[in-house]
Formats: structure tokens, C-alpha cells, sequence
């Protein structure tokens, strides 16, 4: 039972990781229609931001607490992120908007592989290491619980209640919503729709930092290529949550997390993928518009 419980520990920890990524891919969706598949570069941008922050901070200020470096790789990360997504949709999507839907999707990919190759040849093709910052463990139980695994749930958990209370009771939230529901009739009642389209892309790329610096944090290594398969596994969690749906893309990545986890646990590790996939088509056999998904209502 104590094997049980830790792997669901295990699961909930990888899950609230693919869950702040899911969050930007589902607003973007939700406001646009658009599955932005540079969203996982943006996530993997987000920890190699944290990883040289933390290294600029250990190189001149050798005794700074981790509290407060991980405090400024969150907030550099975030900022640097949000930039390149304001800026990549300003340039690459924005101009695309009124074409057929097949080019922003092109282009999202050619982004994608822009920006890891820019990864690549700025940071070197090798993993890149970080010491060890959280270390303490705590046991009950036989159960193991370490200090960054709270974290990293907690940071899940206040997030989602923050941007769920921005999109429902803000004046921003309703400006989104408005915009989701009728871009021309959001702007002919006087919303900015091209600010707030930005400003949920600077919303998705700060999530997926936060997300990126927690993974940094949590497995102590990054690669360029990391922005891949994690990217795609927060989409299938947004799309198995309910893709246009906050909640659903956290419950989304939760079950993903916990899908890997007990499968790696007692099948073979091979094919935890396959597993998670394979659920995912199962769900949306029986519920296409995912678990927390509304069906589309065609206007007429």
C-alpha cells in the first residue's frame, strides 16, 4: 500500500507539471481556436532561463538563500518567456489569423523547431545539470514526500485559483471570454481583441516558465529537446481534460501524470506512453469533447 501511495505522490507531482503547461494551450485555444504547438519550446525556454539564473546567481553570490534564487528564476523566466510569446505571436500568428486554418498550424511547428534549434546551438546539444536545490525529505509512514514535491503542487494549486478567478470575476477575464465567444462583436463593443490575445499568450508563456523551472527543479537536468515530448503530453492533457478548459487541462495533466506513474510502476516502463494514448482514446470515444469539455455549438 506505502509503494501505492507513493507513486500516486509521484503521479500528482509529474501531473501538476503537464497541467501549467496545458493551461497555455487551452487559453490559446479557447480564445483563438489555435493549438499552439511552440508551447513546449515556450516550457523548455522557461527552465533554461531558470537554469542560467540560478547559475549567474551561485557564480556571484555563492551563499544567496534558494528561496531567493528560485524566487528570481521564476521571475526572469516568466518575463523572458512572456517576451518571445508576445513576440512570436505578434509576428508569426497575428498576420495569419484570417487565413486558413492549416497555416497558423504550419507555422506553430516551424516556430516549434525554430526555437529549439536556437536552443540548441546557443546552449549546447548536452544536458545541462543543476545542483541539487530542495534536498529535504520528509517520511510518514514509509511514504516519502520531498520539500520540492509540496512545492510544486502547492505553486499547481494557487496558480490554477489565480488565473481561474482573472478569467471569471476580472474585467480582463470577461474581455477574454467575450473574445472567445464573437471576436467581432468583442470589438465592436469596444474590446481591445488584439491586446487580448497578446496578453493570453503572455499568460500561457508565464505558466509553461513557471512549469519549466519547477521540472528544472525537480529533475535537476534540461536539454533542448525536453520542450517536445512533455509539450505533447500537455496536449493530450488538455485535450483529455476538455480542451478550452482550465480546470479540465489541470485535471488533464493530473491523470496523465498518474497514467505514467502507476504503469512505470507495475508494467513495464516501455510502454507508458502507449498506456496513456490509449486512454486517451478510450475517453474520447465516449466523450469526444473531453471530461470537463463543452461540444462546439455550430452558428448558423
Amino acid at each position: 500500500m506505502e509503494y501505492f501511495i507513493q507513486q500516486l505522490i509521484n503521479g500528482l507531482t509529474l501531473g501538476s507539471i503537464y497541467g501549467l503547461i496545458a493551461i497555455g494551450y487551452t487559453m490559446v485555444y479557447g480564445i483563438i481556436g489555435m493549438i499552439n504547438f511552440a508551447h513546449g519550446d515556450i516550457f523548455m525556454l522557461g527552465g533554461f532561463a531558470g537554469l542560467i539564473v540560478y547559475l549567474l546567481i551561485m557564480t556571484v553570490f555563492g551563499g544567496a538563500p534558494i528561496a531567493v534564487a528560485l524566487l528570481c528564476m521564476l521571475i526572469v523566466a516568466m518575463v523572458t518567456t512572456s517576451l518571445w510569446n508576445w513576440s512570436i505571436e505578434r509576428v508569426a500568428y497575428r498576420p495569419l489569423r484570417g487565413s486558413f486554418r492549416l497555416a497558423p498550424l504550419i507555422t506553430a511547428i516551424g516556430v516549434s523547431i525554430a526555437l529549439s534549434n536556437f536552443i540548441q546551438v546557443t546552449q549546447g546539444p548536452r544536458n545541462k545539470p543543476i545542483p541539487q536545490m530542495v534536498n529535504s525529505v520528509y517520511t510518514i509512514e514509509g511514504i516519502s514526500i520531498s520539500l520540492k514535491q509540496i512545492l510544486i503542487v502547492i505553486i499547481t494549486v494557487v496558480l490554477l485559483a489565480s488565473f481561474w478567478y482573472i478569467v471569471e470575476k476580472t474585467p480582463l477575464g470577461r474581455a477574454q471570454r467575450a473574445t472567445e465567444q464573437d471576436r467581432k462583436m468583442a470589438a465592436l463593443l469596444g474590446i481591445d481583441v488584439d491586446r487580448t490575445i497578446s496578453i493570453t499568450f503572455v499568460m500561457g508563456a508565464a505558466l509553461a516558465a513557471v512549469a519549466g523551472t519547477m521540472f528544472l527543479m525537480y529533475y535537476g537536468v534540461i536539454v533542448f529537446t525536453d520542450g517536445f515530448v512533455p509539450g505533447v503530453k500537455a496536449f493530450t492533457a488538455a485535450v483529455l481534460g476538455g480542451i478550452g478548459s482550465l480546470p479540465g487541462a489541470v485535471i488533464g495533466g493530473l491523470l496523465i501524470g498518474l497514467i505514467e506513474s502507476l504503469w512505470s510502476a507495475y508494467f513495464t516502463i516501455a510502454y507508458k506512453d502507449v498506456a496513456t494514448f490509449a486512454i486517451l482514446a478510450f475517453v474520447l470515444i465516449f466523450k469526444p469533447s473531453g471530461l470537463l469539455g463543452r461540444p462546439e455549438v455550430e452558428k448558423v
